[in-house]
């Protein structure tokens, strides 16, 4: 039994995954949280950006009241601003989660997410939720890995 333990625990201590850092990006340029969560987190060698939303960093305009397309704009120019403070692009994006009110804003929002990404594109998941935070239209989430 005693054997059995000590080849047990060799093989937990030899199999298991080391727990990754977790290090914090913030863009100052980039509208600030409004909640208990980060910007964006590195871990390893992945940054996990939260959710960006159509929210203007200097607080002039209200996207929330514009169409699909200028708030997915805004949406991905919010991206580019948080990937920058960890010294990424949206060339190191692996996946995207896009997340609509409207799943007819499909064509608009595609639209510009192809103006922006590149190929080999993201992975991608396009989901249609209820509502979204101050009643906008979209969301994006990606995770992007460092070089």
């Amino acid at each position: 039994m005693r054997v059995f333990g000590l080849a047990l625990a060799m093989l937990l201590a030899c199999g298991a995954p080391a727990l990754a850092e977790k290090a914090l990006i913030e863009s100052p340029d980039a509208p600030k949280a409004i909640g208990p969560y980060s910007q964006a987190i590195r871990s390893g060698g992945l940054v996990f950006l939260s959710g960006a939303l159509p929210f203007d960093p200097a607080g002039k305009t209200d996207y929330s009241t514009l169409d699909v397309t200028t708030q997915t704009k805004r949406v991905l120019d919010n991206i580019v601003l948080t990937l920058s403070a960890a010294n990424l692009t949206l060339a190191d994006v692996v996946s995207a989660t896009v997340y609509v009110t409207d799943v007819n804003d499909f064509a608009a929002v595609n639209t510009v997410y192809a103006s922006y990404f590149k190929a080999p594109y993201p992975a991608r998941t396009f989901v249609q939720v209820a509502k979204l935070l101050r009643n906008v239209k979209v969301e994006i989430t990606v995770i992007a890995a460092a070089k």
